[in-house]
């Protein structure tokens, strides 16, 4: 079986427009533990810190929520983590669509059923969707409705904020991989399909790294579908999730795995540096 180790360094500096008092912020930067993914190392370090408490929240993230009371003009977090990814064959067979449609299924899995306000798919993507239905499975609606998808929109940084919605994406025909993720969950949902949004990292550059290489990486989203069991589809990049997508967290939508929200009294943000490193140990 196929194993892959990774050293993740995450940076974030956060700099204000003068001094700030106290900061309260949740971080979700600290990769699951699950079949196919092993964290062996994860510690987060902020300064300035006066206190953090770490939990586990509703949908199954690590959240370290942390507080900074010193007085500060720049707010550093830099969040390592070792993880081990490995293949985790799916054993479960391909669901039909009467099994997705099941009372029972619909229930238990309905906060994935239900739309949020960034999930609401515009007409066409309904029509899209609805197109996508005609395929003999879900899974197979699933892939057709993301090779649509995919193929109408285009990747640009910048051009969406992140409280976008698929409607307003969809508008743009541009966006990142949280907006292609939404849209996606949106025509999922139409079909009463259970989808979920996946946060986490991926190698950036194309190709996959050598041993002991190190190179960018960067947050990235895809989502997970469940058709007897959850599937994981990255609607926008061609491939399949492998080795090299590292899983923070999983919810309905973005608000349930950002991975930084908080909140600070004083003067505002003027720049915000983000950084993130891969290195692959095995």
């Amino acid at each position: 079986m196929s194993s892959r180790r990774h050293r993740i360094v995450h940076r974030t500096t956060m700099r204000y427009d003068g001094e700030v008092s106290t900061s309260h912020n949740e971080l979700r930067m600290i990769p699951v533990s699950e079949p196919g993914q092993a964290t062996l190392e994860a510690r987060v370090r902020v300064r300035p810190l006066t206190w953090s408490h770490v939990y586990e929240d509703h949908w199954g993230s690590q959240v370290m929520a942390m507080e900074a009371q010193t007085p500060h003009e720049v707010l550093e977090i830099e969040a390592t983590s070792m993880v081990e990814r490995s293949e985790s064959p799916i054993d479960v067979e391909t669901g039909g669509w009467d099994a997705v449609r099941d009372h029972e299924t619909q229930d238990r899995l309905s906060e994935f059923v239900a739309q949020t306000p960034r999930t609401v798919p515009p007409a066409e993507v309904a029509e899209l969707a609805a197109q996508a239905g005609a395929e003999p499975t879900p899974r197979a609606a699933a892939q057709a409705l993301s090779s649509r998808i995919q193929a109408a929109l285009t990747y640009e940084p910048g051009i969406t904020g992140w409280q976008s919605t698929a409607a307003e994406v969809w508008t743009h025909r541009r966006g990142v991989c949280q907006d292609v993720a939404h849209v996606t969950l949106g025509g999922l949902r139409t079909l009463g399909i259970p989808a979920r949004y996946v946060s986490g990292y991926v190698t950036a550059e194309a190709g996959e790294l050598e041993r002991g290489q190190s190179g960018p990486g960067r947050n990235h989203a895809w989502i997970e579908l469940w058709d007897g069991a959850w599937r994981p589809l990255d609607p926008t990049t061609p491939g399949e999730v492998g080795l090299d997508h590292v899983v923070i967290g999983r919810g309905r939508d973005y608000d349930d795995v950002a991975p930084f929200r908080g909140m600070f009294v004083g003067p505002g943000i003027v720049d915000l540096d983000l950084e993130i490193t891969y290195t692959r140990l095995g």
